[in-house]
């Protein structure tokens, strides 16, 4: 009777565990993905050895509800552009939806909202009336980033006027020590730097010009590579309609805009 059972048992081992794994939730099916990003706080900024910020936390959020592993990685931003563009499986945030990259990604959704602006250091008044004004006026950018995409598409251009480093942090010491007249910026990005980078209390940074949404932007993102399934990419965009829907989203916003 013993031998019996254990000759049963062994058939009927294989199939339970056929039965198990069939069972298994669907969203730990699919590839792990590689996650990119750079260093702009608040939105996405590297903290005591650990990479967090709103955006960061809207991701996780994301991919918790569609059932996804990934791997973080923070690098220069034109590190990670390049990388989101030319391989499979990389979700890249936060990233401007601009007309000009709407075809090289598959997008997932808005994250964030923008509002750029070309900021000076207070005290300074270049009495800007349009871009036109801001040509003879040395401006820095961030390599690949929209708003450096942005100048160039309207005629500006690196080693002439404009001024281009992999952080922003650089940027603004750059304006605070005066190699630059102004630094072309998102205005949560901006006015989060001036206050955490342990300069003078007193000093903020002045719009000189409202740029709004750069000709069509549509916020900040996170986006797939086009080599990316579109399977994979459709169970992150209804993650992140539903995180939208039951307040997890708004709570987490909420959180870094107090």
């Amino acid at each position: 009777m013993t031998h019996w059972l254990f000759r049963r048992l062994g058939f009927l081992l294989p199939q339970i565990g056929l039965c198990c794994a069939l069972a298994a939730p669907a969203a730990m099916a699919g590839p792990a993905i590689t996650v990119v990003t750079e260093e702009l706080p608040p939105f996405n900024m590297t903290v005591d050895g650990r990479l967090t910020g709103m955006s960061t936390e809207i991701v996780q959020a994301v991919l918790a509800e569609a059932g996804v592993e990934a791997t973080f990685q923070s690098m220069p931003w034109a590190r990670a552009y390049d990388i989101a563009l030319n391989s499979e499986n990389v979700l890249i945030y936060s990233i401007a939806r601009t007309p000009q990259r709407e075809s090289l990604f598959k997008w997932v959704g808005t994250l964030a909202s923008t509002q750029w602006h070309l900021f000076s250091l207070s005290g300074k008044d270049y009495r800007l009336r349009s871009l036109d004004d801001a040509r003879p006026l040395q401006i820095a950018t961030v390599k690949d980033d929209a708003g450096e995409q942005y100048l160039l598409s309207q005629g500006f251009a690196v080693g002439q006027n404009l001024q281009s480093s992999n952080k922003y942090e650089h940027n603004y010491q750059k304006l605070k020590e005066g190699r630059v007249d102004l630094w072309i910026s998102d205005e949560t990005n901006a006015q989060y730097l001036v206050r955490h980078t342990g300069g003078d209390p007193r000093e903020r940074a002045v719009s000189q010009l409202v740029l709004g949404d750069l000709d069509g932007q549509d916020g900040l993102g996170m986006a797939f590579s086009r080599r990316t399934p579109d399977a994979l990419v459709g169970r992150l965009r209804q993650a992140l309609a539903q995180i939208q829907a039951d307040g997890r989203y708004d709570a987490i916003v909420n959180k870094w805009r107090s």
